[in-house]
């Protein structure tokens, strides 16, 4: 890997109350020594200590950048495990730049996206698992994302995926060990421990891969689509739930014309949340156009909101809503609560066997039980972290889905009671795709593509 000292911005390129520029690499004391000029002129700060902050300024030759504090820290207590300095200065994108500038000028050069934890990575301070994780806890939309990505970055994923890594080596070293020397060391009953032992991998990495379910979301959120026919308080609902006025709501049937995309957290769950046009039997071109868009949406959709105007009676658009969402993942809404039932819950019971709740959009009522009832829906009820631990990446879904697929063979070899040379092949397939997940057996592409997604100063 490339050993020279790198620099980026590692704060948002607006106008913020600070910014910091972060060096890492051999270099890094050679480059802030050159810039930097303590208060009374006389401190170096090579000559500090590690963990360290100092006040100062910065030049560019005799002209004064910026008022500073610098943060020194000394390898190999660092994120990289190398030199690093971080330069706290005044937020302005102008004086941000103009320190990097002169931080390039003076020995280092641009970090790559990703290249601080990358170097975290090759360095040995943190898997690759742990590496994604980061990205990650960036780009969490609530707080159930955040909690497994932050579990994911303190190692759980690692933990488990070398646990399960040791019980696969000690049952390959064992198998060579017999092969070697068979004199002293017997294999006889093996098969039917190695069986048992395989058996008990395979559970824990299939709850992993069950995980993988609920992690997506938990990381991208439940695609969700409001129906129902036109006034029925599609767009009022969304309102509430999004907490402003982001749809036009009027008394006329068919105000919506097109889908309205939103991202809402309910109750620290995401919703990827689409109001679509009231759907019914038209002539009007452009809202028919709306209804086939709304027809699309729901095929799409992991969850249907189905809003039922309760103070008017059932008709036949509701009867096509109906008949469109048979065998679906529906909650069912009986808006208009304030106003007297023409539609009951008796009614709508004909119908759905689903979950059916009494909503008032005007009045702001029934959204909490609405909330309790999603999470119900997609996790079982609470969410629990404790020592669980979900799988939110699809390369790690991946490698744990080849990992089983050689366990099964090794399963199918014992049941055809081939030779124990046999095991070892897809012994060795199991565990090297299981190093995939924390980096220990990938290829440099890969590892370029996974940094590649990150923000430069990351």
């Amino acid at each position: 890997m490339n050993t020279d000292t790198i620099a980026a911005i590692a704060t948002a390129m607006s106008p913020s109350g600070i910014g910091i520029i972060r060096i890492s690499g051999e270099e890094a004391f050679s480059v802030i020594d050159k810039i930097y000029r303590a208060k009374n002129g006389k401190k170096v700060l090579s000559d500090q200590g590690s963990h360290t902050v100092h006040y100062g300024f910065l030049y560019d030759g005799d002209e004064i950048i910026d008022e500073v504090m610098v943060l020194i820290m000394r390898a190999p207590n660092t994120y990289t495990r190398e030199d690093t300095i971080e330069i706290d200065c005044h937020g302005g994108v102008l004086v941000m730049k103009r320190i990097l500038e002169t931080v390039l000028k003076n020995g280092a050069r641009p970090a790559e996206p990703g290249e601080f934890t990358k170097r975290a990575f090759l360095n040995g301070r943190i898997d690759l698992s742990q590496a994604e994780s980061v990205i990650d806890i960036i780009q969490s939309k609530n707080d159930f994302a955040l909690k497994s990505s932050i579990d994911q970055l303190r190692g759980a994923l690692k933990e488990k995926i070398k646990n399960i890594r040791a019980k696969i080596i000690h049952e390959l070293a064992f198998i060579e060990s017999a092969l070697d020397d068979p004199e002293h060391i017997s294999i006889d009953g093996y098969d039917k421990r190695l069986k048992d032992e395989i058996e008990d991998i395979l559970d824990e990495i299939e709850k992993l891969i069950v995980s993988s379910e609920n992690g997506c979301i938990l990381k991208e959120g439940i695609s969700t689509v409001i129906v129902g026919k036109p006034n029925a308080g599609k767009s009022s609902l969304l309102n509430v739930l999004v907490g402003q006025e982001r749809a036009i709501v009027t008394d006329i049937a068919g105000t919506t014309r097109d889908i309205l995309e939103e991202q809402i957290n309910l109750n620290g769950i995401t919703l990827n949340i689409v109001d679509t046009a009231g759907i019914r039997d038209t002539d009007d071109v452009v809202e028919k156009i709306g209804v086939d868009k709304a027809k699309a949406c729901v095929d799409k959709a992991d969850l249907i909101i189905y809003v039922v105007d309760s103070s008017t009676n059932l008709d036949i658009n509701d009867m096509n809503i109906i008949e469109m969402l048979e065998q679906r993942n529906v909650i069912i809404l009986l808006n208009k609560s304030d106003l007297p039932k023409r539609t009951t819950e008796k009614e709508i019971r004909n119908y759905f066997s689903n979950k059916i709740i009494s909503v008032s959009a005007k009045d702001r009522t029934g959204i909490e039980e609405l909330e309790e009832t999603v999470k119900e829906m997609f996790f079982q009820g609470e969410l629990k972290f404790n020592d669980e631990v979900f799988i939110t990446n699809i390369r790690h879904k991946n490698a744990l889905l080849c990992a089983k697929n050689s366990l099964e063979m090794v399963m199918q070899s014992i049941l055809d009671k081939m030779p124990e040379d046999f095991y070892s092949i897809d012994l060795m397939s199991a565990y090297e795709e299981l190093g995939g997940i924390i980096g220990e057996s990938v290829d440099d592409d890969l590892v370029h593509e996974i940094f590649s997604k990150f923000c430069i100063g990351k």
